[in-house]
């Protein structure tokens, strides 16, 4: 059968092959299928399950790491006072300050609101930054992991132990297309009272997303950047390669060599 005969792909089929979003699932009368409804309720389950749920880092995380903690003491109080998220406790700043100094690259890890991210996630992206900034030749600081963290910590790290450059690797909140998303938050030399206008973000580490074997690289990038630049935040544009333009064909398939760019 020729191609201009050939029947058209599902349309549909090819829209929800690109996104997880529940579109164009059909419906029965008012509501979804049963099916569409428990699987909607399924992942909101998952959701609530991933913010309230705890890190065990030795058992979690498969290293040994210094744990510390934020001045959130529990669960509950994390969720209502992110104010306190974003402070350490008197004996974690202790313990904190008692890393080396100033050295080029200071990975650390928070549960934030969501342990499921950190759980899959982490133990998957950490090894490959960690080596790949070796190779690198950069000094790296003891990784530590902070419970009931938020992302303003990045601000208390530059304070007690002056890294070049600091990535929080962090729990995002969980929606219901997945409870397993991960970000690393970024900034050259944070201090007391900076803003997300001197950070940096590389959101959506999962393997939907960003899958962290594309991940690692794309931190050590950055970090690269805010290095040469000696900025980060709003200073820093990300330098990602160019994506591949596609082909144009004419009717018959064939390829004539002619690239279409986006307007």
């Amino acid at each position: 059968m020729s191609d201009a005969l050939a029947p058209a792909p599902d349309l549909f089929a090819l829209i929800r092959e690109h996104t997880p979003a529940r579109v164009i699932v059909g419906r029965t009368g008012t509501a979804y299928r049963t099916a569409t409804q428990l699987a909607l309720r399924g992942d909101h389950a998952a959701a609530r399950d991933a913010v309230w749920a705890t890190v065990d880092p030795a058992r979690d995380l498969g290293a040994e790491l210094l744990a510390v903690s934020s001045r959130a003491a529990t669960r509950q109080e994390h969720l209502l006072r992110p104010d306190l998220g974003r402070q350490f406790d008197d004996d974690s700043r202790r313990r904190i300050g008692a890393c080396p100094r100033n050295v080029d690259l200071q990975v650390f890890i928070g549960d934030g609101l969501s342990a499921s991210a950190v759980r899959v996630q982490v133990p998957r992206l950490l090894p490959l930054l960690l080596d790949q900034a070796q190779r690198r030749g950069w000094s790296l600081g003891p990784v530590f992991f902070v419970r009931h963290a938020r992302v303003g910590l990045l601000n208390e790290v530059g304070e007690l132990i002056d890294p070049c450059v600091a990535v929080l690797l962090i729990g995002e909140r969980p929606g219901l297309a997945t409870a397993e998303s991960l970000s690393a938050y970024m900034a050259y030399r944070p201090r007391p009272g900076d803003t997300d206008a001197k950070r940096n973000l590389i959101s959506n580490i999962h393997d939907r997303g960003l899958p962290p074997a594309e991940a690692a690289p794309r931190i050590l990038a950055l970090a690269e950047q805010m290095r040469r630049a000696g900025a980060s935040g709003v200073a820093i544009k990300e330098e990602l390669p160019a994506p591949a333009l596609p082909i144009r064909r004419d009717r018959a398939g064939e390829d004539r060599g002619q690239l279409i760019a986006d307007n």
